[in-house]
């Protein structure tokens, strides 16, 4: 005896799709028209190219080549060690898109950090001259202006990443290896990602496929609404890209708009996640929360009382689930007003008041310049950063990024090196760091002990 769905013939089909009686998944499986989609969408989507001064370094040793230092580094750069060379121009692309009729236009700090000059090639073949409006390299966002005199752009509307859902459709566009306007399709493949490019990390993973070039670009949903910036990729890796929640980047957007910089909340607290096992020793029900691993003498949360192994579980209401959760909430507080900490302190859930400080503002912003000068990015890690990095336990500042053909590369510093002293000077944190190098003289040799995985070794950064 056949099977009875067999026995269905082609009218019969028909009938119940005009009926309505087809089982729901039969008539959500048609994909959305993406080529509609792309004809609106596509005048809304800009190419940027920029331009800016290298200092190329000679080699030491015939043939010896290094490996790329930044994780997420997208055009691959190749470093290597030696002597200085003559200054050259080095062009970069990426992407971004209209957020403003007048002539903003949002993509990400990677692509236009450091450059002398940047140009913006509309849908329609047009080039203007841009300016950058402010950066924020934590999130990865910079604003840029062109002058349009008085016409309006089509613009990109900006929807809700935090109502997307796993599995859903999904479409990039962008200028991928220079091939301008490039529609590629997907579907979100996971939500909440920390993949170690920053502090704030809860990116978008799309099967969109997204190249060196893609940076900044928008990543749409199937009713044309922007819902990720599109950031990062795994080198070697198909099917894996990552974007920048449009949700996390409104606030910034914002403040980049009106004062060129973004202002953010802190505490003052080191954290680590927890385990079932510590969880229970420390009297919770379920792993949850950020764990207090250390308390900035005279910060926030010093003052406020909050100690070594409370359990931070909320923030003004918020719950923190993840540890992950906790930078991203204290950084949307608003400066200088009380917020209330949820914390568990020997079994029992206490609520403290902490006035908000601003980040930076007491450690990283009299030296970050000269630091950024050598094109180092530092930060004071957290558990999981040392965890990924095999340096766990250690004390000391990360390096989670190094500029292309910059001093710090040529002195093969890398992504994941701690810095644990700096001339001679133990470096537990940054405000140490920062205290050991102070204003570098040009000319000057900073000398750094790095530990690298299991490996202690000195370098010496000749600044310029």
């Amino acid at each position: 005896m056949q099977p009875q769905w067999k026995k269905w013939t082609l009218p019969a089909l028909l009938l119940m799709v005009v009926s309505g009686l087809l089982p729901t998944w039969a008539s959500a499986s048609a994909a959305p028209d993406f080529a509609t989609l792309a004809e609106q969408l596509k005048p809304s989507v800009v190419n940027i190219s920029t331009t800016r001064t290298v200092q190329f370094r000679r080699p030491s040793l015939p043939g010896m080549r290094g490996r790329p230092n930044d994780l997420f580094d997208e055009f691959f750069e190749h470093f290597f060690q030696g002597q200085p060379g003559r200054p050259s121009q080095r062009q970069s692309l990426g992407s971004g898109f209209v957020i403003s009729a007048d002539g903003y236009i949002l993509t990400n700090d990677h692509v236009v950090r450091d450059a002398d000059e940047i140009t913006v090639r509309l849908a329609d073949g047009r080039t203007f001259s841009a300016v950058l409006q402010g950066g924020d390299s934590k999130l990865d966002l910079a604003l840029l202006k062109i002058d349009i005199d008085g016409e309006e752009l089509p613009v990109a509307s900006l929807g809700s990443s935090d109502a997307l859902r796993v599995g859903e459709w999904v479409m990039a566009i962008g200028n991928p290896f220079g091939l301008a306007q490039t529609v590629t399709v997907g579907i979100v493949s996971a939500k909440g990602r920390v993949i170690g490019a920053g502090p704030y990390d809860d990116f978008i993973q799309t099967d969109a496929s997204i190249n060196p070039g893609n940076s900044g670009g928008p990543l749409f949903n199937t009713q044309g609404e922007v819902v990720g910036i599109n950031t990062a990729i795994v080198a070697g890796g198909q099917g894996i890209g990552f974007a920048i929640p449009i949700d996390a980047a409104r606030d910034v957007i914002t403040q980049l708009r009106t004062t060129g910089q973004v202002v953010r909340g802190w505490l003052g607290v080191t954290i680590q996640s927890l385990t079932d096992e510590l969880a229970a020793s420390f009297g919770l029900d379920r792993a949850r929360g950020a764990l207090v691993t250390e308390v900035s003498s005279g910060s926030p949360a010093d003052k406020a009382g909050i100690r070594r192994g409370d359990v931070i579980v909320a923030v003004n209401g918020h719950a923190v689930d993840e540890m992950s959760d906790l930078p991203r909430r204290v950084a949307a507080l608003p400066v200088g007003q009380q917020a209330r900490v949820t914390v568990i302190r020997d079994g029992k859930e206490r609520h403290i008041q902490v006035k908000v400080a601003q980040l930076g503002a007491e450690i990283d912003a009299p030296s970050e310049t000269p630091l950024k000068s050598l094109g180092l990015s530092l930060a004071d890690p957290h558990a999981d950063q040392l965890r990924r990095f095999g340096v766990e336990g250690i004390r000391g500042v990360l390096v989670t990024g190094v500029a292309g053909n910059s001093a710090a590369a040529a002195a093969a510093v890398r992504v994941g090196d701690l810095i644990v002293e700096a001339n001679g000077q133990t470096t537990e944190n940054l405000a140490a760091l920062h205290r050991a190098v102070g204003k570098p003289a040009s000319g000057a040799s900073l000398r750094l002990l790095l530990r690298r995985g299991s490996r202690l070794f000195y370098t010496v950064i000749q600044v310029p």
